[in-house]
């Protein structure tokens, strides 16, 4: 399958690393999960969620590997074996591979999704990046885990920000505020502006940011948009509560081509 237009691709994807990001076009789910709803756990009827992620895969031209996230920090590494039928399903928010044609692959509908791509293809990762999880290291972590797979300096990683809610749209409260210690640091803070008392809009791109610049991370893009702003590309939690799951991947090419 050819991946649809209004999907996503780092601009350093090719040869011998591939990477994209699912929207909402291309699938099979109806209603509130149109179309290419990729999330076993939202109420969508699970043969749709089959074939919408058999399409993903025919995309990406290689076996993602899904995770049980839950907004933390734990990484994990994966092979081959994560992709037969019937493995267990890692409870964590970010994974690392070595091993062509295995892609790491994360959900979002609001959160943040940062695919990252060792030198040469020597190693993949992707991060599922919620506030909590930001916050509390899973970017930091999931660097350090490539960099020491990939057997590289976080300097020589690529790093890319898929589409999350931005800045105008995600509005926090005082705890959030507090977890990234944003009143005692002034460019922190600089990421969440007043809106209503006891409420700030977040840049929780910018966060991240923030965060693989601190962690040596030099090459650094990023997607346009804001999926809570674009209900007809993409899903949102915070928009809809009930809807889709959308999906990011990244993952060494087994044979060198560069898909379509």
């Amino acid at each position: 399958m050819s991946r649809p237009a209004s999907w996503l691709v780092p601009p350093w994807a090719g040869d011998p690393v591939g990477a994209l990001m699912s929207t909402r076009e291309g699938g099979e789910s109806e209603g509130p999960f149109a179309s290419m709803n990729l999330g076993r756990s939202v109420g969508d009827e699970p043969a749709r969620v089959v074939a919408n992620r058999d399409r993903f895969a025919a995309a990406c031209g290689a076996a993602p590997v899904f995770l049980s996230q839950v907004h933390g920090t734990r990484v994990v590494r994966i092979d081959a074996a994560d992709a037969r039928p019937g493995a267990p399903v890692h409870e964590a928010d970010a994974s690392v591979t070595t091993t062509p044609g295995i892609a790491c692959t994360v959900q979002i509908a609001d959160c943040l999704p940062v695919l990252f791509a060792a030198p040469e293809g020597r190693g993949v990762a992707a991060a599922h990046a919620g506030w909590r999880g930001l916050a509390a290291g899973v970017l930091e972590a999931t660097v350090a885990a490539l960099a020491a797979a990939a057997g590289c300096r976080p300097g020589e990683i690529d790093a890319w920000l898929g589409v999350c809610i931005g800045p105008s749209a995600f509005e926090v409260g005082v705890d959030v505020l507090e977890a990234f210690a944003a009143r005692g640091d002034s460019r922190i803070g600089a990421r969440f502006v007043p809106a209503q008392t006891g409420k700030w809009l977040a840049d929780l791109a910018g966060l991240a940011r923030d965060r693989l610049e601190a962690a040596g991370v030099e090459r650094i893009s990023a997607a346009d948009g804001c999926a809570y702003r674009d209900p007809s590309r993409f899903f949102s939690y915070r928009r809809d509560r009930v809807t889709g799951r959308m999906a990011a991947a990244v993952w060494i090419r087994p044979d060198g081509a560069i898909a379509a």
